[in-house]
């Protein structure tokens, strides 16, 4: 209950705007939807443990809250950093007495992957015997981070980073709570959700700062990302500097700019961070927006992350250097990223189709005689090594989950898989079949 001095006390825009709804919340619609996960529990009132995974400021707290609310369970907060075996104790005796009186509890644990495995291992019980329903809530992969009993009693929920859409619907939650627009134009409007790159709360909070500041003049992109900055801190490389830089480093690097991202680089190195953390993202941008566009790319970032390691700082960290100017300066496509999204979509929406039967093996007799493999031809014994065949589920449409741009090498790429389609589309036509 909110007493009355808290109720006065001055209150941080993005904790206002905190939903009140699950319906509020924004971009996650895959699981707060009527078909999601954490929307069918609260319809039916029906809670089971899950582990919510995803990035800073994506709601993991604020969908935790209203869970509990939708559920009728009583909401006991905790945080991994500031609670230890004492306060789980203490929390698992009031769930016990609780319980006794009806009532259910829904524990809340915030940076679940700080606590180590024999405190892990000491919710098992309390889940299990559904003392408590579990809710954690993790930046990090649960996979690496969790015990293995305790995933397997908790449902795995993965929360989206904000998109353009969801952060630019915060922002005019933000607008019209302080009745006032943001004084900036449209172009720092797309910059200012740029740098919160998916973070909906350090939006917010860059959002109080501006909504701060006379309504003119206007601000430019660029007056607007130096207003921010020397309003905000610099870096804190355990926090939202930290988001903020990596974003500015991976968004100049995919814009082809090879000294800004030389300098958000420094910016990094020189506020401490971790220069494996660099190499990692550096690899991750390899492959998510350069791809096959220049396939040395992967091997030059491993290279460098290798380079790295072997040398340690301050050496080493020229090695980083020079993976940056490569993937600065390396012809762009994220065509494979599109194509592992779409490919992830049409496996969702076709559900469980089996293969076509001419490709499945056939080890025994009675795999044969179901027709397993018969029909199959061995694409080496064909004139040209192709058969043409179809490998797509029977009665699944041939789809196009891969589209190589016309930038560097994904032009060869693009040229031989025409090639194929050629040979496909001529192998149909002496089926019988349609060349579409």
């Amino acid at each position: 209950m909110t007493t009355l001095f808290e109720a006065q006390a001055p209150r941080p825009l993005a904790d206002r705007l905190r939903p009140r709804a699950l319906g509020e919340v924004v971009g996650q619609d895959h699981l707060i939807g009527p078909e999601g996960p954490i929307g069918r529990m609260a319809a039916t009132g029906r809670m089971t443990s899950v582990v919510l995974w995803g990035p800073p400021g994506s709601g993991k707290t604020t969908i935790a809250r209203l869970l509990a609310e939708h559920t009728d369970l009583h909401f006991e907060p905790l945080s991994a950093v500031f609670s230890g075996v004492a306060d789980l104790r203490r929390v698992f005796d009031a769930a016990r007495k609780r319980r006794q009186d009806g009532k259910g509890t829904l524990l809340f644990i915030d940076e679940i992957h700080r606590f180590n495995r024999a405190q892990q291992d000491g919710f098992l019980p309390y889940v299990e015997d559904g003392t408590v329903i579990l809710v954690g809530a993790t930046t990090e992969n649960p996979s690496f981070e969790l015990n293995a009993p305790l995933l397997s009693r908790c449902q795995v929920l993965v929360l989206h980073r904000l998109n353009d859409a969801a952060l630019e619907e915060l922002l005019r939650r933000a607008e019209a709570e302080e009745g006032k627009p943001l004084p900036i134009d449209a172009e720092a409007r797309a910059g200012l959700a740029a740098m919160a790159d998916g973070d909906g709360r350090y939006l917010l909070n860059m959002a109080e700062v501006l909504l701060d500041r006379p309504a003119e003049p206007v601000l430019s992109a660029a007056a607007m990302a130096d207003f921010v900055q020397r309003r905000l801190p610099l870096y804190d490389k355990h926090q939202d500097g930290h988001y903020n830089l990596i974003s500015a480093l991976h968004k100049s690097l995919r814009g082809s700019d090879t000294d800004a991202a030389l300098y958000w680089f420094a910016r990094m190195i020189e506020g401490g961070e971790d220069p494996r953390y660099i190499a990692r993202r550096l690899t991750r941008f390899a492959v998510e927006d350069i791809g096959l566009a220049d396939p040395q790319a992967l091997p030059q970032a491993l290279a460098a992350w290798d380079a790295y390691e072997r040398l340690g700082s301050p050496e080493g960290e020229l090695a980083l250097v020079q993976c940056v100017i490569y993937m600065g300066s390396a012809p762009k496509s994220n065509a494979a990223y599109k194509a592992e999204k779409a490919s992830r979509r049409a496996a969702r929406e076709t559900g469980s189709l089996t293969p076509p039967m001419h490709i499945l093996n056939a080890p025994t007799r009675l795999m044969k005689d179901l027709g397993y493999g018969r029909g199959y031809v061995y694409d080496h014994d064909t004139e040209e090594g192709f058969s043409g065949q179809n490998y797509f589920p029977e009665g699944m449409p041939r789809q196009r989950l891969y589209t190589p741009g016309q930038r560097g090498f994904e032009r060869e790429v693009a040229k031989r898989l025409d090639y194929w389609a050629r040979l496909r589309r001529g192998a149909r036509t002496e089926d019988g079949g349609s060349e579409g």
